[in-house]
């Protein structure tokens, strides 16, 4: 072979070769090309600036799948799809006015004077409708769960197509069935469908059992089949039944978060009234004290640190410990130990001096309620079933029942609830053991004061700040006291939680007030069966 043949032979070859290179991305891009949805036609729609094409033209790219359907239809929305040119194109509209390519966004060299794509209240509907069956197709999976959920509170019809072609396409078995719940509550109300779709639709629906498919279920049109409106009607009476035991746990878990609110008002009482048998009615004062002190806390927080706000709660709780056990150790040590034994006086004397605390308060920080925020970690919800539970409500039942178990360590497990214990049972024979019964009550009463502190720094997440905020609990807390049994911390734990319950089931029947006499009604007749309550304590001078 010559070298001309040859020199011509590798130039067929590279030539080969070139367009062999050339050939295979044109066949990639036309596969993607194939392969992208074709929106020609709703683009087109969109140009003639009717409103019934744009209403048309939204459907189109709605159920299209095309990757820039949801940019179109958010670009209309915000005003900024916009068409011009002979033949008529369409735009959005850029930063600094540029046009962009509604496809590929990128901007366009040869730009004609263009108006924007009108739209009226019907097309502002067909937005909403195809911004929602975009939703369905996201890539995040959370959207197209909410997307579902929010086609079936709506029950439209109109996206049924949408969400049946998503449903097709949907792996994530959380999001498909939220798509065939809200498949099935349109279904319930569609016209031209079977009585066994509609039946397959309501059980579906009533397999939810909560509120929301009561009120889809009570949606059956009337000219529904016989054997439609049974199923309904059984459905119905199955979310009845199940939503009232629901409502009776709602009511439970409220009833526990009132006792554990009344426990922490009255765990300093209990200990309180039973080493020292003083009527103390200022203790609710203490409550409040502490409730301020929070507020004081957090003002400083703000001011100075506000990195510090969420670990305000945790700084405040030792301070108002400290600060309501000294003031009570000076209200014992200057007023209640000159009237030991006589009870009425005490009473007296701790209701003058919760009045004076409350003016104090007023003069310092004004009568108006003042604001305590919740730190991140109290705040918020979540659901067990049909049950709401507050995370601040939950919080402060762990609070209680830890402050309650503290106490009661350090009644069994120190000198000074040792102490304590001995003058609760026979003050007399402790002090002839040695026991100093005037120290050991000038403590008892700091530390009952600085307990109702620390419920004050809880009751500040969920009640009021204000100078009668004490006075809410006090009535509430001797009830307690009583009926648990004088000194004794379990009767307290017990008589807390049995009261917060029980208040919370009497009163869906009988009203917030009536409940409230009713249940003082309950337990004055218990007292009269067993006078030292619930558990009684034990003594050679209690049992005389």
């Amino acid at each position: 072979m010559t070298s001309r043949a040859r020199l011509f032979r590798f130039a067929r070859l590279l030539c080969a070769l070139a367009l062999l290179c050339a050939a295979v991305p044109f066949g990639r891009a036309a596969a993607q090309g194939s392969s992208a949805p074709d929106i020609s036609a709703p683009l087109a729609q969109l140009t003639t600036n009717k409103y019934d094409d744009t209403e048309a033209a939204l459907g189109a790219l709605a159920l299209s799948g095309s990757p820039a359907a949801a940019g179109i239809v958010t670009a209309l929305a915000e005003g900024k799809l916009v068409f011009g040119g002979t033949p008529p194109r369409l735009f959005i509209q850029g930063e600094g006015g540029a046009l962009l390519d509604p496809l590929t966004l990128q901007p366009v060299a040869d730009a004609p004077a263009v108006k924007p794509v009108r739209v009226n209240n019907r097309v502002r509907r067909a937005i909403d409708a195809a911004n929602g069956a975009l939703s369905l197709v996201s890539p995040d999976a959370g959207k197209r769960r909410e997307a579902a959920l929010a086609v079936g509170r709506s029950r439209d019809e109109a996206a049924l197509p949408a969400l049946e072609a998503a449903l097709a396409k949907e792996s994530d078995p959380k999001v498909k069935s939220a798509m065939n719940l809200a498949r099935a509550s349109i279904l319930i109300g569609k016209e031209g469908i079977t009585p066994a779709e509609r039946i397959a639709a309501v059980q579906l629906v009533g397999a939810e059992g909560n509120q929301d498919a009561l009120a889809i279920l009570r949606s059956v049109p009337e000219g529904a089949a016989p054997e439609v409106k049974q199923a309904a009607a059984d459905a119905i009476a199955g979310i009845e039944r199940n939503l009232a035991l629901w409502g009776m746990a709602q009511n439970v878990w409220y009833g526990l978060s009132l006792g554990s609110v009344l426990l922490l008002a009255a765990i300093g009482l209990a200990i309180t009234f039973g080493v020292m048998g003083v009527i103390n009615m200022a203790h609710g004062e203490m409550v409040m004290l502490g409730a301020y002190t929070t507020f004081v806390v957090q003002e400083v927080i703000r001011t100075s640190y506000p990195g510090l706000f969420d670990v305000s709660l945790l700084i405040a709780i030792p301070l108002a410990f400290v600060f309501t056990g000294l003031i009570g150790v000076l209200i014992e040590r200057t007023v209640i130990r000159f009237l030991y034994g006589r009870a009425l006086e005490t009473l007296l004397a701790t209701w003058g001096i919760s009045l004076i605390l409350q003016q104090a308060i007023r003069t310092i920080f004004g009568p108006t309620n003042r604001e305590v925020g919740a730190p991140s970690w109290m705040s918020g919800s979540f659901e067990i079933g049909q049950l709401a539970i507050t995370s601040g409500r939950l919080w402060i039942i762990v609070f209680s029942l830890l402050v309650f178990f503290a106490l009661l360590a350090t009644l069994r497990l120190t000198r000074i609830g040792l102490e304590m214990r001995a003058v609760t049972q026979n003050r007399r024979m402790a002090a002839s053991m040695g026991i100093r019964t005037n120290w050991v009550d000038a403590m008892t009463f700091g530390l009952g004061s600085g307990i109702a502190g620390m419920a004050g720094v809880a009751l500040s997440q969920i009640d009021n700040v204000s100078p009668n905020l004490g006075q809410s609990y006090i009535i509430d807390s001797f009830l307690v006291v009583v009926f648990g049994g004088v000194g004794n911390l379990w009767g307290t734990l017990v008589g807390a939680m049995t009261l917060g319950v029980a208040n919370k089931l009497l009163e869906p029947y009988a009203g917030a007030v009536l409940g409230k006499i009713a249940l003082l009604v309950i337990v004055i007749l218990f007292i009269q069966k067993r006078p030292r309550g619930l558990f009684a304590l034990k003594g050679r001078s209690i049992e005389a």
